[in-house]
């Protein structure tokens, strides 16, 4: 029988399972928009993101197989110490060649450097060269840019090749300024690399518009220009080669093959004249000495050096012949060679043309008093007689029949 209590108890019983089931009802019941806003099965992904990462690992895949595939880069050979007292019984180039070692896959140091008696930051500077040392470092804005007094210079040269003893002697003994500022610019870029320009240039452009931009930059290690093309029958009565190259302007990484060859002619010329007592003032053989006839003697040595070039293919030495009239840059293994127009437009001889050429990079004002009088003098005569018989007529004789040489483009290849 039912009782009152009984109900009663029933009645909470019942309530109390109600309250409990709405409660936990309420509780998991999802708030659901839409059929995308359900939750999925772990498991399930769509069709398209499943081919998408079916793609996404294949690629990977194949990458990784490819790289392991393909043949990893030779390792550069580690420098090979060696002691000082080794060192100093080795020829000098091969001293020379382990104080500063050549890597062409490195980037050109962005340094820039001249020589003069004074910086700019002295009031003995001239105002003459003020706009053409400013030039260089508007055009490169983010170069180290420095001028080198002959004091500092013979510190910073004592501090450069402290462990080449013959290269301090030979440097200390030249007995002209002139002789001492060649041999600085080759000295500088053979252990620091960068721009050596002399301080009566200015730069018409950024050295970053002188090489195409086609050119990778680990192609190629040095940067020279064409200082003389004198396509004439008295060439010789004017300049010491048929081409000659420019060594007012020089752009090199450090340790190049050609930096080192004049660096170790000079020094070792130099130390044989101090020896045998013929070290002279006299300015007449300052171009063979330190000057542009040993640096193109330098430059065209390394071109037909078969240690550096492969030699076995050449149809014959590289020469003049492979130069001359040329009006657009050629590579030769991993030198750059500009057209005369690049390092001396203006000149209004030889083919040069003027500062606004698209080729024109630097310009040359002659107007360093180191240059002796007789030197200038000379320089006038040989430009005056080509002007007195036309430009017209001067350009032509540049071009002589059967040497012209591709002017289109940039030769990739070495001409050996």
């Amino acid at each position: 029988m039912l009782t009152f209590k009984k109900a009663l108890v029933l009645s909470l019983a019942c309530l109390t399972l109600f309250f409990l089931f709405k409660s936990h009802h309420q509780s998991t019941a999802p708030n659901f928009r839409n059929a995308n806003d359900m939750p999925r099965p772990t498991a399930w992904k769509p069709e398209f993101e499943k081919q998408e990462e079916a793609q996404k690992a294949a690629k990977e895949t194949a990458k990784a197989e490819k790289a392991f595939n393909t043949p990893e880069a030779p390792p550069k050979k580690p420098k090979t110490q060696i002691s000082m007292d080794v060192l100093t019984q080795k020829p000098l180039r091969e001293q020379l060649e382990y104080q500063f070692p050549y890597d062409v896959d490195s980037k050109t140091p962005a340094y820039i450097w001249q020589t003069w008696k004074y910086t700019p930051a002295q009031g003995e500077f001239s105002d003459a060269f003020r706009e053409a040392e400013a030039s260089w470092s508007i055009h490169h804005p983010s170069f180290v840019h420095e001028v080198i007094t002959d004091n500092v210079a013979v510190h910073l040269i004592r501090h450069l090749y402290a462990s080449v003893p013959q290269v301090l002697e030979a440097y200390n003994a030249l007995p002209l300024p002139v002789l001492k500022a060649d041999f600085f610019r080759y000295l500088i870029l053979l252990a620091r690399g960068g721009i050596y320009s002399d301080i009566d240039t200015s730069a018409l452009k950024s050295a970053a518009d002188w090489v195409p931009n086609d050119v990778p930059a680990s192609s190629y290690g040095m940067v020279i220009g064409i200082e003389a093309d004198p396509d004439r029958p008295d060439w010789a009565e004017w300049y010491s080669r048929r081409i000659q190259f420019c060594q007012w302007t020089i752009q090199s990484k450090p340790g190049h093959p050609v930096l080192v060859d004049v660096v170790a002619n000079i020094t070792e010329e130099t130390l044989s004249r101090k020896k045998a007592g013929k070290l002279s003032k006299d300015h007449k053989g300052i171009i063979e000495f330190t000057g542009p006839a040993v640096w193109t003697d330098s430059v065209f040595n390394y071109f037909n050096n078969p240690d550096y070039f492969d030699m076995s293919t050449s149809k014959g030495n590289i020469t003049w012949e492979n130069f001359t009239g040329m009006k657009a840059p050629k590579k030769v293994g991993d030198v750059i060679v500009l057209p005369i127009t690049s390092f001396s437009p203006g000149i209004k001889t030889m083919g040069a043309g003027e500062e606004d050429d698209p080729m024109a990079f630097v310009k040359h004002q002659f107007e360093g008093t180191f240059i002796p009088r007789s030197l200038s003098i000379l320089y006038a005569r040989f430009n005056m007689s080509l002007r007195l018989v036309g430009r017209a007529r001067a350009t032509s004789m540049c071009q002589r029949p059967g040497t012209d040489v591709p002017s289109t483009g940039l030769d990739h290849t070495s001409f050996a």
